[in-house]
């Protein structure tokens, strides 16, 4: 796809909110065989899997004998899995969008650590995100991240789409505001005040979220029918280095030259 510049109202919207959705960031025919290959991965059981299971999230189930204990969360190592989402992570509008947001001339730079899958989230048995920033478990040398969540469906309220609290990321909380996992507590009267001001994120199929790594997000149960299918990648600036011998380490970035 031709790379389409960024306005500089969108631009200062990022800023201000942490986020911002890009329409139609993928072909009908590229966003249609994304689909068809993760929805064989599922048929197939092709490892790398995240089950629910795994996580012990809200909802999920309870032990590995449990009904649904083998329901994918997600497809991990997308990058590898196929050409097509290489060939869109790696885009000229991608990478085009990623340098305005980062407001830099730096390359960006994929990880293949964080994110870089097929989120699958099943009806029955998915779970509940609560709200949380990723950079809780990343290392970097800035915690300065931008993740790009691209639709393969329609994403709702009923399916489970995603909520974002604008302006979170630029927030500093006390450590008494998580708990154990580092998600907010529900119980505090002012991260209730803060959770009240999210917004819901529906997405067309081949939309896109580009959210900054600090920006509190959430994402509620699938209730429909059918498996919500989302490819998410995440990127930093190429001078943004992972620090060494962390689980942000563990495989080479992926540079994103034009």
């Amino acid at each position: 796809m031709v790379a389409v510049a960024l306005s500089d109202l969108e631009k200062a919207a990022f800023k201000r909110d942490g986020f911002l959705v890009r329409r139609q960031m993928a072909s009908e025919s590229g966003r249609h065989q994304m689909q068809q290959i993760a929805s064989d991965h599922l048929d197939e059981l092709i490892a790398p899997i995240e089950y629910e299971i795994d996580v012990r999230y809200p909802g999920s189930p309870s032990d590995p004998n449990a009904p649904g204990a083998r329901t994918s969360r997600r497809l991990l190592q997308a990058y590898a899995r196929h050409e097509v989402f290489r060939t869109w992570a790696t885009s000229a509008d991608v990478a085009g969008t990623l340098k305005s947001l980062f407001d830099s001339e730096q390359e960006p730079m994929l990880s293949q650590c964080h994110h870089n899958c097929v989120m699958t989230k099943a009806p029955g048995y998915s779970s509940v995100t609560l709200w949380h920033q990723d950079n809780r478990y990343w290392s970097f040398d800035y915690e300065n991240l931008i993740s790009v969540w691209m639709a393969l469906g329609a994403e709702n309220k009923l399916n489970g789409c995603l909520r974002v609290i604008p302006g979170s990321h630029k927030l500093s909380l006390d450590s008494g505001r998580f708990d154990a996992a580092m998600f907010l507590r529900p119980d505090l009267a002012e991260n209730k005040a803060l959770i009240g001001a999210a917004e819901v994120v529906e997405l067309g199929p081949g939309d896109a979220l580009f959210f900054h790594s600090r920006l509190f997000h959430a994402a509620g149960r699938n209730l429909s029918d059918e498996t919500k299918l989302s490819v998410v990648f995440t990127y930093h600036e190429a001078g943004n280095h992972p620090i060494r011998d962390t689980r942000s380490d563990r495989f080479p970035s992926i540079g994103l030259g034009e």
